[in-house]
């Protein structure tokens, strides 16, 4: 027995292999318990920062990349102690042999583990400062928490690349790239001038806050909510439902109406009167329609109700009142409730409003 443990097999003994797959089994076999138990050490110690937060929620997050990390960990451990078999350290390429390859895909793989688990931590930290936020009604500090979530992770995958960089290739490649950065800046700043400006507009937006998330704002010709805003653009959806996706610098640069923001909501409508109308009734007709915006407590004082203009076929009567009811349907249901109160006054008053004609000429 001892005899066939020494046994060598590709310069190694048969004790190393059995020794290597034992280690592999029970990791593998306890990897979900200790993962779990990390998770929980970590939830035990930033539970107090989030009531709200739950466990199952830290472990979604971090149990698949913790136990690919301790699998990965337990055999490049073992492996440690193997020896290379020289029979198998041939040249793949210009110098490059299995050996270095192999070892090079093992530092590779456990970059991408630490990479993910870091990525996976931002989105924990990212998830209990939501919880956080959720229970104040101001949207301001969820747009933050999304914007430096992403913000946050896209440094870390530039880093864990450049660290691939240097694995791949040296760290004199590493040390070129960052000399000739100096060099290179201008014309990387000209090449990305337009993502560096929405960076900077969402910035912008984030510290002035012309508008945050739920709002509703106008820009050029698109009118809807805002439902994110990302690193480069803002997402918007529309009155119609589609999904408009707006560069931030052209949310910071454009002329934008935030309606959520409004204070009031203007009306202004118009009345074509018969100009058979005798003047008398027009004088009450007006009177009727002030009785009616003066005795709606929705309607704020200072309108305007006036016999604008007038042409042979018709007399022009303007309304104009304000209110400050900002709610879809409550303001729909305020300007039927105006305008049926005025339709009876013109009924009462015998005023019918004149009809369009359509002459339809047909050919013989």
């Amino acid at each position: 027995m001892q005899s066939f443990l020494d046994l060598l097999i590709l310069g190694n003994p048969v004790r190393s292999y059995i020794i290597l797959a034992v280690v592999l089994l029970v990791v593998f076999a306890v990897k979900r318990f200790l993962s779990k138990g990390i998770a929980s050490l970590g939830f035990n110690l930033v539970k107090h920062l989030s009531p709200q937060i739950e466990r199952r929620e830290l472990a979604h997050l971090l149990l698949r990349p913790l136990e690919f990390f301790l699998l990965l960990l337990a055999f490049m451990l073992t492996i440690d102690h193997f020896r290379f078999p020289p029979e198998l350290n041939v040249t793949v390429y210009k110098g490059f042999t299995l050996k270095s390859l192999t070892s090079t895909l093992m530092q590779i793989a456990f970059c991408v583990c630490i990479l993910w688990i870091l990525l996976r931590l931002i989105d924990f930290i990212a998830l209990i400062l939501e919880k956080q936020a959720d229970l104040t009604e101001d949207m301001t500090d969820n747009q933050f928490i999304v914007f430096f979530r992403d913000f946050f992770k896209a440094i870390i995958s530039i880093l864990g690349f450049i660290v691939l960089i240097r694995i791949l290739f040296g760290s004199e490649l590493v040390n070129k790239l960052i000399a000739g950065l100096g060099i290179g800046a201008a014309a990387l700043a000209l090449a990305a001038k337009e993502s560096i400006e929405n960076l900077i507009g969402s910035f912008i937006i984030f510290f002035d806050k012309p508008f945050r998330v739920g709002d509703s704002v106008k820009v050029d010709s698109y009118q809807g909510t805002v439902e994110k805003i990302g690193l480069r653009s803002t997402r918007i959806r529309t009155l119609e439902k589609t999904f408009v996706t707006v560069p931030n610098k052209k949310m910071v640069d454009s002329i934008l109406d935030n309606l959520t923001l409004r204070t009031q909501q203007r009306v202004a409508m118009k009345l074509d009167l018969p100009t058979e109308t005798p003047s008398d009734t027009l004088l009450k007709i007006l009177q009727d329609i002030q009785d009616i915006l003066r005795n709606n407590s929705s309607v704020l004082p200072g309108f305007t109700v006036n016999l604008h203009d007038f042409n042979k076929d018709t007399y022009l009567v303007q309304v104009i009142y304000n209110t400050y009811i900002i709610e879809g349907l409550q303001y729909a249901a305020l300007r039927e409730a105006v305008n049926l109160g005025i339709i009876r006054a013109l009924e009462q008053r015998g005023i019918k409003l004149p009809s369009t004609r359509i002459d339809v000429q047909m050919n013989p």
